[in-house]
């Protein structure tokens, strides 16, 4: 079963299914070993492995770049951010083509004016519902393979309010997105709220310290919520744990009292797959 079959199915299907944040192929590889169905290819923790915020700033040509490492170690379905698009309909109609053409499975276009920030920084702007309309209709008429997922964003919570935000996922919808994603809601009863008002399929952004609260995946479920993306969780393990042996590298001029924090050189290398390599 393809990728994009087996992701549709799950969109389609009654249960609810994490797909934590990846950047790059091993953490990619790190997300299918623990044993999730999903990866999901987070742009923000893209853009901060090149040491630059979420803003925008990384081209549609970098960001392609890292999706097709992610896909070439892996078999696990990934959604990928594809921001606004990377511009306007235009663009957004080579996003679809060309991320088909490397496997990714499904993406999530939204709403934001282009250059977009990360959905949970202040002072976002919008297009308007009709450009991000046409936009969506672009997409689904490019896409050449009919299992690939379409995820409809919305940032209008933060700039035009919670209705606004109802009133366009409504009409994302209706002009062919698969799944709605309200980005940022700002307490549980808006999270009910989008439930309530959005029977068809939906998508929530779950991380520590963001602006929408957390909530047990087990109520999500009950509330119609099929897929839960963690964005930047592992990166930010990733830059904790990398400040604390350095300092003890500083410290001590080697990582030995960090030892016990890290994996070993034979499971390093089991993860990349060295011995299959070396057997060829």
């Amino acid at each position: 079963m393809s990728r994009t079959t087996r992701l549709r199915k799950l969109v389609e299907g009654d249960g609810i299914h994490v797909a934590p944040g990846a950047f790059d192929g091993l953490t990619a590889r790190l997300v299918e070993e623990a044993g999730f169905d999903l990866i999901y290819a987070s742009g923000g923790a893209i853009a901060r492995s090149a040491g630059l915020p979420d803003i925008g700033l990384l081209s549609f040509t970098e960001v392609c770049s890292r999706l097709e490492q992610m896909v070439a170690v892996t078999n696990a379905p990934i959604i990928a951010d594809a921001d606004t698009g990377f511009g306007n309909a235009a663009n957004a109609r080579r996003t679809v083509q060309v991320f088909e053409r490397l496997g990714v499975a499904g993406m999530h276009i939204e709403d934001q004016s282009f250059p977009k920030r990360c959905g949970h920084l202040d002072d976002k702007s919008l297009v308007s519902t009709d450009e991000m309309v046409h936009k969506i209709s672009v997409v689904k008429e490019a896409q050449r393979d009919p299992d690939f997922v379409l995820i409809a964003r919305t940032d209008a919570i933060a700039t035009e309010g919670l209705d606004a935000a109802l009133d366009r996922s409504h009409a994302y919808l209706s002009a062919g997105a698969d799944v709605i994603f309200v980005e940022a809601p700002e307490s549980v009863e808006q999270i009910r709220i989008i439930a309530r008002e959005i029977p068809q399929p939906k998508l929530i952004n779950m991380f520590h310290s963001g602006k929408t609260p957390i909530v047990p995946t087990d109520e999500l479920r009950s509330l119609g919520y099929r897929l839960v993306i963690i964005p930047s969780d592992l990166q930010r393990a990733a830059i904790t744990g990398c400040q604390r042996v350095l300092q003890a590298i500083r410290r001590d001029g080697n990582s030995v009292t960090f030892a016990d924090n890290m994996v070993s050189f034979a499971d390093r290398e089991s993860i990349v797959g060295t011995a299959e390599y070396l057997s060829l």
